[in-house]
């Protein structure tokens, strides 16, 4: 049976460098090595993020079980996690149970210390001191598993569009075995305990690079395809209460849901026969435009109605173009992506 969905995969060549010295005679000389390989660029994938308005010390219960739901939705599928990153230490391969205990310390609830109460020479440290815990899960380079966990500075009083954020990723291979009534679940399940301000489920591209950086590799499928999501948001984009575009599961909380006119007041303004609109837990609620993701295909006529009427509705909601700082470098660039963060507004 052919995929439900496009496949998308760009395989392509990374260079990086790195720097060490070597003693030449009785001197020390920089040396610069530079590492080329082969890695996947670009992959589909369905996208879990959740954006929670709260310190580490509110998120533990609701985190832990994210990961637990998470976890246990990828039993069975073997090589699926197998590295991690866990605050200021480097990638470790995710194979001893002192590694899940790390990760597991994370989580656990501490009373915070606030970013105000470090010494101006100390501040630098405060992810080393567990000021904003995070870590993430991950497989092999483009098997499309993730899982991770950013946590913002603790502030007394905290910026309004300081966020921490929980994310994770399913290959698109994984909705296709499993079914969307699985995945729609799982993300259900990481959900319920999380007190997010809004958050999404997906189909999106998984980048090494940013979107602006490879936009040529990938013109084509993104105006062809507007179901597939480019956004890789994350804690330090301030998403606050905003909205960062529509998807196939929407989750509005507090106070964007309240300013909709609640649950109720969605349901009277949206009217595709394939919307739903589920009341949640907590003043909560989750807009789901049909059974399944769709990645649409303009080239077919497939335009997304559902998914353009709820633009229309959260427009004033959404999150302003985040890629503004191309304008004085890349203005061409710039003004494509801005066309596709309005492709279900124009």
């Amino acid at each position: 049976m052919p995929p439900s969905q496009p496949r998308i995969r760009i395989q392509g060549t990374v260079r990086n460098e790195s720097y060490g010295y070597e003693k030449v005679g009785e001197e020390l000389v920089k040396k610069v090595r530079e590492h080329v390989y082969d890695r996947v660029l670009a992959r589909d994938v369905v996208r879990i993020i959740f954006f929670l308005p709260h310190h580490h010390h509110h998120l533990t219960t609701g985190v832990t079980h994210a990961l637990d739901s998470y976890l246990h939705a990828i039993e069975g599928c073997p090589g699926a996690l197998s590295r991690y990153t866990c605050c200021w230490w480097e990638s470790f391969d995710l194979t001893e149970p002192s590694d899940w205990a790390r990760i597991r310390e994370t989580l656990e609830p501490k009373e915070p210390r606030f970013f105000e109460d470090y010494e101006p020479h100390d501040a630098r440290f405060a992810e080393k001191d567990g000021a904003d815990p995070y870590f993430t899960l991950f497989g092999e380079q483009g098997n499309g598993y993730s899982f991770s966990y950013h946590a913002r500075l603790p502030w007394r009083e905290p910026h309004p569009h300081s966020v921490s954020v929980l994310s994770a990723t399913l290959p698109t291979e994984y909705l296709e075995e499993h079914g969307a009534q699985h995945v729609q679940a799982l993300a259900m399940a990481m959900a319920s305990r999380l007190p997010f301000a809004t958050g999404h489920a997906g189909l999106a591209l998984e980048l090494w690079h940013p979107i602006y950086a490879q936009l040529d590799r990938l013109r084509t499928e993104l105006f062809r395809h507007p179901g597939f999501d480019v956004r890789e948001a994350s804690h330090f984009d301030g998403m606050g209460t905003l909205v960062d575009g529509i998807h196939w599961m929407n989750f509005l909380g507090p106070p964007l849901l309240s300013e909709l006119g609640g649950a109720a007041g969605l349901r009277a303004r949206l009217h595709s026969p394939t919307t739903t609109v589920q009341e949640m837990e907590d003043e909560r609620a989750v807009v789901t435009l049909g059974a399944e993701p769709e990645a649409g295909d303009t080239a077919q006529g497939q335009m997304l109605p559902a998914y353009r009427e709820l633009a229309r509705l959260l427009e004033p909601y959404l999150e302003p173009f985040p890629w503004g700082f191309l304008a004085r470098k890349t203005p061409s660039v710039e003004e494509e992506l801005r066309r596709w963060w309005r492709r279900f507004l124009d």
